[in-house]
């Protein structure tokens, strides 16, 4: 069952500063990096990294490491947004990780994934049944042309604690 109460997650997210010092902590990696959180919702989640002189590699595009952080954040912070919701405490963990790279990545980045409803779906049949449940979400890299340089399906699981 899924509580009303404010969502921590998604008003983390709106603030930048709170944001950091969360990152700081829990994924400093992300940090150094540049990543943030331009929109979270119930539904979806977006997450922009820069093109810079940290998250290059030796072919003068984005490392492939820094797409995959981005990518993973985007459908990351819906699922530990939807964990949050959840009335008894719920692991997760990502199970598999799928990627395809259609362009050089040398702007900035934006990932988007809209899969809020899969994985709070896959949350609640989990805390109604007891038992594990996976789903696959996907995450697009978007480069400031419009054009996509990646995408990331992830398999997450689900089991309440």
């Amino acid at each position: 069952m899924f509580m009303t109460k404010e969502n921590k997650i998604r008003k983390l997210a709106t603030r930048p500063w709170q944001m950091r010092m969360f990152m700081l902590g829990k994924l400093p990696m992300g940090l150094l990096a540049g990543l943030k959180i331009i929109q979270l919702d119930e539904t979806g989640a977006s997450v922009s990294v820069p093109f810079k002189y940290l998250n290059k590699n030796p072919f003068r595009s984005m490392y492939f490491a820094v797409l995959s952080m981005a990518a993973e954040l985007s459908s990351g912070i819906l699922s530990l947004s939807a964990v949050y919701d959840a009335s008894v405490p719920v692991s997760m963990l990502v199970l598999n990780m799928r990627a395809q790279f259609t362009k050089k990545a040398r702007t900035k980045i934006v990932f988007r994934c809209d899969g809020g409803k899969t994985i709070a779906g896959a949350i609640q049949k989990s805390l109604e049944t007891g038992e594990g449940q996976t789903v696959n979400v996907v995450s697009t890299g978007w480069d400031n042309s419009g054009e996509k340089v990646a995408e990331f399906t992830f398999t997450w699981t689900f089991k309440p604690k």
